[in-house]
């Protein structure tokens, strides 16, 4: 099922022309297409489905610093100032609270795997600090099991997806953002090899250029215009609570479960070591892309081939501007929970905080997660098509650096300064794996 998500009034306005035509509406399409307004670009927002109906609305709700690639954390550090203002920039409370992060440790291996982290991040200020013990059970108290240790970030923090993507996009639309719900992109329009355009299934729209944010289906978008975009999908599903007393404010990620406060007083709730791997056509294509780190992470995937694999099947890989798309097929991708899952990572959070066992599932679901062979989001142009630029693949971590993210690729589509230094986005990287 669908999370809940903050209701929008999107356009019945279907457009000619504009400046710029942003292909989906999660909270990085949308917090570009505000940037873009802001600077008095004309925008028009095209969406398949319904605004952030797809991961922008089913992921965590973490914003961190903590663990993440040391060449992403420009860009996580940039966010952080943004959500801090971000509130009063839109007119609305997207659920922003700096409540830090805390990852743990059980075993040395774990711990030794956040110190070299800890070193390689020490001249970034990012105010992160290695915990024993006992200073877990003073910042999370009530906890039954042994750590290792922890390290712990007090700048980090955490916004509800249920709030955040719908306050950008009324921002966006105030000023003046042109944002069309069920609108499937079908294909680019090029003029003397530049983009020119795009057809939609409502007709086509003139523009100077291109913001292709489309998550899990920027792929296959972009196998139409015979341009190759490594990325496979992950399967993670989620529990939210009912509202009660738990343990502590702060998002704290364990080996086998993660949990965080939310903005009614529930918790969302993960198992960090079980992601779904549903075998497609495309793990046989690029599935070898992707061995380096499978080497490391194996026992995080519950890999399986069964009916996503035939469904994917079903779904055309090639068409033309007249031919209904994929997109149009498939409106939100929903996949089924797990509730195996759920159940597994309730068993283990209670079983280190028993304070849990008073806490009652008030709902489930799953999202669907675009990642790529080093798990960096692409950002950027793609020089086989100018005036194309993509903002997408961000392999699970797309809300917590959604303000910075939608802001690079608003400068990149501009050709203006960007707000940090894109290179590690790069789309031509891919040739170099």
């Amino acid at each position: 099922m669908t999370p809940y998500i903050a209701p929008v009034q999107t356009s019945t306005f279907f457009p000619a022309q504009t400046g710029v035509v942003i292909v989906g509406a999660g909270i990085v399409g949308l917090t570009a297409a505000l940037v873009l307004r802001e600077r008095g670009v004309p925008v028009v927002v095209v969406e398949k489905g319904r605004i952030a109906a797809e991961q922008s609305a089913r992921n965590q709700g973490w914003i961190r610093k903590t663990s993440r690639s040391v060449p992403d954390i420009p860009l996580a550090v940039a966010a952080d100032t943004l959500w801090a203002g971000l509130t009063a920039r839109v007119g609305q409370d997207v659920g922003y609270r700096q409540s830090g992060v805390l990852f743990l440790a059980a075993t040395e291996a774990e711990m030794a795997v956040q110190e070299r982290w800890s070193a390689a991040t020490r001249g970034m200020a990012l105010g992160s600090r290695l915990l024993s013990a006992v200073e877990i059970n003073n910042f999370v108290p009530g906890g039954q099991r042994k750590w290792e240790g922890g390290i712990y970030t007090a700048s980090d923090g955490r916004a509800e997806p249920s709030l955040a993507a719908s306050a950008i996009a009324n921002a966006a639309i105030k000023c003046g953002a042109v944002v069309v719900e069920n609108c499937a992109a079908r294909t680019l329009v090029t003029t003397g090899g530049r983009v020119s355009g795009i057809v939609t299934e409502r007709g086509e729209i003139r523009c100077g250029a291109v913001l292709l944010a489309g998550g899990l289906w920027s792929r296959r978008f972009l196998a139409n215009e015979r341009v190759e975009l490594p990325t496979l999908p992950l399967i993670l599903s989620v529990v939210r609570t009912e509202p009660f007393q738990g343990p502590s404010d702060i998002a704290v990620g364990g080996p086998d479960f993660s949990f965080r406060k939310r903005l009614d007083g529930g918790y969302t709730i993960t198992q960090r070591a079980a992601v779904k791997a549903p075998i497609t056509l495309d793990h046989l294509l690029i599935g070898r892309r992707y061995l380096p780190v499978l080497r490391h992470q194996r026992n995080l995937l519950r890999i399986s081939l069964g009916a996503e694999f035939f469904r994917d099947l079903q779904l055309a890989r090639r068409w033309s501007a007249d031919d209904i798309t994929p997109f149009e097929k498939v409106r939100t991708m929903d996949p089924p929970v797990d509730r195996g899952i759920n159940s597994e990572a309730l068993r283990n959070l209670r079983a280190a905080w028993p304070v849990f066992e008073k806490a009652a599932v008030a709902e489930e679901w799953a999202g669907a997660m675009d990642v790529t062979p080093d798990s960096l989001p692409v950002i950027g142009p793609v020089a086989p098509i100018p005036g194309l630029t993509l903002a997408t693949a961000f392999s699970g971590h797309g809300f917590g650096t959604a303000p910075a993210a939608g802001q690079l690729a608003a400068d990149l589509v501009m050709n203006v300064t960007p707000i940090v230094d894109p290179v590690p986005y790069q789309f031509e990287r891919f040739s170099r794996l």
